[in-house]
């Protein structure tokens, strides 16, 4: 395996992933799988770029080398980026399924039975159908999900990784909290988050951060739009820092001028079931139980506000348009998939409708430790009063 200088990760992580995910192939009896989504590709390769509207797609065959079809302009990434050598590059005049097809013919995989991901966005029906018609000697199965198993219990590289994005995380939340004055704009806020977080080594995030004040903290996943902060509102935050694709994600609150009493039962709910996250997680407990745990408590309040979405989410490589593994593993109701160590969630006890008219929220990325978990972050979880 070729080593580059400049790769995320030593030649022996990639080595890794490699051989576990042909170890799955064996098992599913496959021959070669396409792998199409961005953030499986830059998992198994390190291979990344902004243009991934375009085609592209990883060949792994059980038991020969890998190669990658990309567009033209795209595969100067190959090269620069990766460890892979095999590269059938196609023009943007060019027909990208035909030159898949043709590579698998060239390899000899074209009568093999090939998984491909189903569900890829990246990977759209109407290109799949065509190469179900063109491999009429073999057969194309569904494997999705193949490689996203091995992604979902982070190494110690991975970890490392992650808590370096941790810092641009909170480089920008501290920075948003110290722009939020009366008078200020979205914009302003999110001007000071961005520079923070970039400032502190965070690089594109998948999600740009979620700021909104006052009556618009009840719009979900709203963003800046000009609007002025006015006297005794809240500004509702929530910020993911990235570093070589691997992201944290942190939820905070800002309230101009004293808390009032809903506002201060809103946020010793929110720190009361993050304490009780930290409590209970460990190696066996079920993503159902961790659901349990936060929502038995959020619900459990008289101030009006509901926890209106799942509890959390995997958390890990991500490109726009966003930042979560939820589609890996999502923190709900009737999922008895047991925690294993080196699972990484961002977890979100936020509270919709405050009041009838707020939303705010407090969250934590952690990670499940041998015995329990552990926090990315340091941050007070206080809402800050200015």
């Amino acid at each position: 395996m070729r080593q580059r200088d400049d790769m995320t990760f030593p030649a022996e992580e990639y080595v890794a992933r490699l051989q576990a995910l042909r170890d799955r192939m064996a098992e599913r009896r496959l021959d070669a799988v396409i792998i199409s989504d961005p953030e499986n590709l830059m998992y198994l390769t390190d291979y990344q770029t902004t243009g991934y509207s375009y085609f592209q797609a990883l060949v792994v065959p059980i038991d020969d080398e890998p190669f990658m079809v990309t567009r033209a302009m795209e595969e100067s990434n190959v090269h620069a980026r990766t460890w892979v050598e095999r590269t059938r590059p196609y023009a943007d005049t060019g027909d990208a399924i035909q030159m898949l097809f043709s590579a698998l013919v060239e390899f000899g995989l074209h009568t093999k039975s090939i998984g491909y991901e189903r569900n890829s966005y990246f990977f759209p029906a109407y290109q799949q159908d065509r190469m179900i018609h063109a491999l009429a000697d073999g057969d194309l199965l569904d494997c999705y999900g193949i490689v996203e198993e091995g992604r979902v219990c982070k190494t110690a590289a991975e970890i490392e990784l992650m808590q370096r994005a941790a810092k641009a995380t909170e480089a920008g939340m501290q920075a948003g909290f110290e722009a939020v004055r009366e008078g200020v704009t979205e914009n302003e806020i999110a001007g000071e988050v961005c520079r923070a977080m970039f400032a502190a080594g965070g690089e594109y995030p998948a999600v740009l951060p979620y700021i909104t004040s006052g009556p618009r903290t009840m719009i979900g996943h709203a963003t800046w739009e000009q609007r002025t902060v006015g006297a005794g509102e809240h500004v509702f935050l929530e910020v993911g820092g990235c570093v070589r694709r691997y992201h944290t994600a942190m939820m905070r609150t800002v309230v101009l001028g004293d808390l009032s009493p809903s506002m201060r039962e809103a946020q010793r709910v929110m720190k009361e079931a993050l304490d009780a996250v930290h409590a209970v997680v460990r190696p066996g407990l079920t993503i159902a139980d961790l659901d349990r745990a936060v929502r038995v408590i959020i619900d459990d309040n008289e101030i009006g506000a509901r926890l209106v979405t799942r509890a959390g989410y995997s958390i890990g490589i991500a490109f726009p348009p966003s930042w979560d593994e939820g589609y890996i593993l999502s923190i709900k109701q009737g999922d008895s998939t047991p925690l294993r160590p080196g699972m990484t969630f961002h977890v979100i006890p936020w509270m919709w409708g405050v009041d009838g008219d707020k939303t705010c929220g407090i969250s934590d990325t952690i990670r499940v430790t041998e015995d329990g978990c552990a926090s990315f972050f340091e941050l007070d979880r206080d809402f800050v009063v200015v």
